[in-house]
């Protein structure tokens, strides 16, 4: 099994609905843009993975929005050394079609009283719900680790609440640890360094915003 040396989550860089929640009403979630703003936080995040990858092979993995895709074109990597394909589970947490910025905002509140993670959106889906598609791509990524020639690198390009619940899966955190973590800014990276005992390790950890509150042992 040839297992990457590291795996890079990425975060889109910032878009016109981060700026503005008012365009939810007039533009689909999945086909919002990139502000000027995000452009430079993608082309910066690139400096910085092209350097880290330097001659290595990439395989890439990108959610199938608008602001992923221009997110992944900013950063500049060499086409011959990246293998690139669209993966829908990587894509961002469902709120609804047309969404009303001020029944999103309730509902925020409804979650942040209730928990990110079983909270369901009236018309979308629930952190649990991505949390299940997550954990299938997760399957597929490790299958792919059997390939004998699988590139030396992974790089996933999508959303804040799905890089936390990749890491959440990954490395079996507790729904408690989960919600007290923040989502990573806009262009930010966390990477899963692989060490020599063949175990990853995150290089740098998610903010913290409280403590967890575990209902028992397994927390």
């Amino acid at each position: 099994m040839a297992r990457p040396q590291r795996i890079v989550l990425v975060r889109h860089g910032e878009s016109v609905g981060n700026a503005d929640d008012t365009v939810y009403e007039r533009e689909p979630d999945h086909a919002l843009r990139l502000t000027d703003t995000g452009l430079r936080q993608a082309r910066e995040t690139g400096e910085g993975l092209r350097e880290q990858f330097g001659e290595e092979r990439v395989s890439v993995y990108i959610s199938p929005y608008r602001r992923t895709h221009e997110t992944f074109r900013a950063f500049g990597l060499d086409p011959a050394k990246v293998r690139v394909r669209e993966e829908p589970r990587l894509r961002e947490q469902d709120w609804g079609n047309w969404q009303d910025r001020d029944d999103v905002r309730l509902q925020k509140a409804y979650r942040d009283a209730y928990g990110h993670f079983f909270y369901r959106f009236a018309q979308g889906e629930s952190g649990a719900d991505v949390y299940d598609r997550v954990g299938a791509f997760l399957e597929s990524l490790h299958r792919s680790f059997e390939e004998p020639d699988h590139p030396e690198n992974v790089l996933l390009v999508t959303h804040g609440l799905t890089m936390r619940l990749f890491c959440m899966r990954w490395f079996h955190w507790s729904v408690a640890e989960f919600e007290s973590l923040s989502n990573p800014g806009n262009g930010e990276t966390r990477t899963l360094l692989r060490g020599e005992n063949g175990r990853y390790t995150l290089d740098r950890p998610f903010q913290r915003w409280r403590t967890p509150e575990p209902y028992g042992r397994t927390g």
